[in-house]
């Protein structure tokens, strides 16, 4: 089974999209068969990999939302070893109005991908910066989110908002839904502020922070406007380096899940032959 991981955060400039594309990125450096979809109507994460809009003019995530065409149809092969994209492009706007009057609209992208979760073992999703219906599809859909959180001072700004969201979807339409992690991002060593934030945020949510911390780094913005991950541009980077730890991190904590999994599986099996 395919997990599904939810990169959000209703707050703009946080290092998302970075984090989405060089997670995948990194997930596939490991020879995991990584599925990245692109949910910004920005088509940043899209872009971000070297691929146009109008490549996939006719062939995107909206298309899937609203019914148009099938997740096999809109694949999109990266040229890239393990990672596989849907892409976006302005249309996905109307998705929000058009979702509107549809039965169970919050369904759609977890529908979609019903039958693809032995095609991939990991399904990233780069949300756009709102909690509107594409997020609220992406988090209906997803497995588990992750939250990149800058370290600036607004840091926690919006946060809770996004938890009480979570806390919502899962109580109403999405019961396996938990939290990944945060992963810290645009870490400046030679600033305090961004110690004291690492400080309080590690403080407040404890083993639920990523240890690889994303520092403020030239190299990881400039990847983008060559169509390339961190990996392709400056493999030597120290962005490139922390999106590798970050890629471990998350694969050793599915690994951990999948043997606490399998073990209460076990005992339950176990329970039922003694009864």
């Amino acid at each position: 089974m395919a997990k599904i991981i939810c990169i959000a955060n209703q707050k703009g400039g946080v290092g998302k999209t970075t984090s989405s594309v060089n997670l995948a990125f990194g997930l596939s450096k490991l020879k995991k068969r990584v599925l990245l979809i692109d949910m910004d109507p920005q088509g940043n994460a899209s872009s971000g990999l070297g691929i146009k809009r109008y490549e996939s003019q006719d062939s995107n995530i909206y298309h899937v939302l609203i019914g148009e065409k099938t997740i096999e149809e809109c694949l999109i092969d990266t040229k890239r070893p393990f990672l596989t994209l849907i892409s976006a492009n302005p249309d996905l706007v109307g998705a929000e109005i058009e979702l509107v009057d549809v039965p169970q609209r919050e369904f759609m992208l977890k529908k979609a991908l019903a039958n693809h979760h032995d095609q991939f073992d990991y399904i990233l999703i780069d949300c756009p910066p709102s909690l509107g219906m594409l997020t609220l599809n992406a988090l209906t859909a997803a497995t588990s989110f992750l939250v990149p959180l800058q370290c600036e001072y607004y840091a926690l700004e919006g946060l809770s908002q996004l938890l009480n969201t979570a806390g919502l979807i899962k109580k109403s339409l999405n019961p396996q839904l938990h939290i990944e992690g945060i992963v810290l991002t645009m870490f400046d060593t030679r600033n305090n502020l961004s110690h004291q934030v690492v400080s309080e945020i590690k403080n407040h949510f404890g083993d639920k922070v990523f240890s690889a911390i994303i520092p403020r780094n030239v190299r990881l913005s400039e990847a983008p406007s060559h169509g390339q991950s961190i990996f392709e541009y400056d493999g030597k980077s120290i962005g490139a380096l922390k999106y590798l730890e970050l890629a471990k991190e998350v694969d050793q904590r599915t690994e951990a899940e999948i043997v606490a999994s399998t073990k209460a599986e076990q005992n339950q099996n176990l329970g039922e032959a003694n009864v």
